[in-house]
């Protein structure tokens, strides 16, 4: 069996004990999000380290329907012409244990688009791992990444069309941070201090989760790319049209925060939870 090994060290722990404590402490801590009547059947979460964006990431999760089977991560890191890529291994390895990938699905994809190996080390997946391991120990995963090109919204319907082929009931999670703001990112437009958190907050970030909660892929591509409103845009907007595929035309949005409510710094980053749901409540 040929297994992914992890390789972020840092930002997570790095024990199983040490992981299950902290997920329960959040689930305990938390009510859980997911509104009665409803099931998310994809969603976006950041991918920073646990302790500034992993909450918001694991809520994000806890919105998919406890009994779904594949659960195809799609992350980014790469220009707008880089087109898809996925893991070819049989498994990914966590401090848990290992996660069973779905060769079928990945099987599927194949024979529907061109689809790049992907050997490189990177966080947009991985870190994500370990939180659906603990919230869905038997489900399956598929490793993917996805330019901020319009080849993402085609992913989010070649997975759609898995979704609906009867086969294993799947989700979808995009992931992807927002505006990385500051010397350290090299993106000053508005200067520094209260004048640009606020700008980063209430503009550059929002203009981006507009358009997804709006289900405008393009526009948000295209923020993503223009705008440095995100990094990984293609993971969100193939979140965003798999759902709009299965007929959902709304997200909803679950939080939002920057990694200065974490740690003050001159360069922060933004982060936001989306989830994208059928609606199933009796209206009275």
């Amino acid at each position: 069996m040929n297994i992914r090994k992890r390789r972020l060290q840092g930002w997570y722990p790095g024990r199983a004990d040490e992981i299950r404590e902290l997920l329960g402490g959040w689930e305990r801590g938390h009510v859980r999000v997911s509104k009665t009547g409803r099931k998310a059947v994809s969603g976006v979460a950041p991918h920073a380290g646990w302790m500034f964006s992993g909450l918001l990431s694991f809520n994000v999760l806890r919105c998919f329907p406890s009994d779904v089977e594949t659960i195809a991560v799609v992350g980014g890191h790469l220009p707008a012409g880089g087109g898809l890529y996925a893991a070819f291994e049989d498994g990914y390895e966590t401090p848990m244990g290992i996660i069973e990938a779905d060769s079928t699905l990945l099987d599927f994809l194949r024979s529907r688009a061109d689809i790049t190996e992907d050997r490189s080390p990177d966080n947009t997946v991985e870190i994500q791992l370990p939180l659906i391991q603990y919230l869905f120990p038997e489900v399956r995963v598929l490793w993917l990444r996805a330019a901020p090109s319009a080849s993402a919204s085609v992913l989010g319907g070649i997975l759609s069309d898995y979704a609906k082929s009867g086969g294993r009931s799947t989700a979808v999670l995009g992931s992807t941070d927002l505006t990385h703001y500051g010397a350290s990112y090299g993106f000053s437009p508005q200067g520094s201090g209260e004048k640009a958190e606020r700008w980063v907050r209430e503009v550059n970030d929002r203009m981006f989760i507009d358009a997804l909660l709006e289900q405008n892929t393009l526009k948000a591509l295209e923020l993503g790319v223009k705008e440095r409103s995100a990094c990984s845009a293609g993971g969100a907007a193939a979140a965003s049209a798999f759902a709009a595929k299965l007929g959902i035309n709304k997200g909803r949005l679950l939080g939002y925060s920057t990694s200065l409510d974490v740690h003050r710094a001159e360069s922060f980053v933004g982060y936001a939870g989306i989830v994208y749901e059928h609606d199933t409540s009796i209206q009275h």
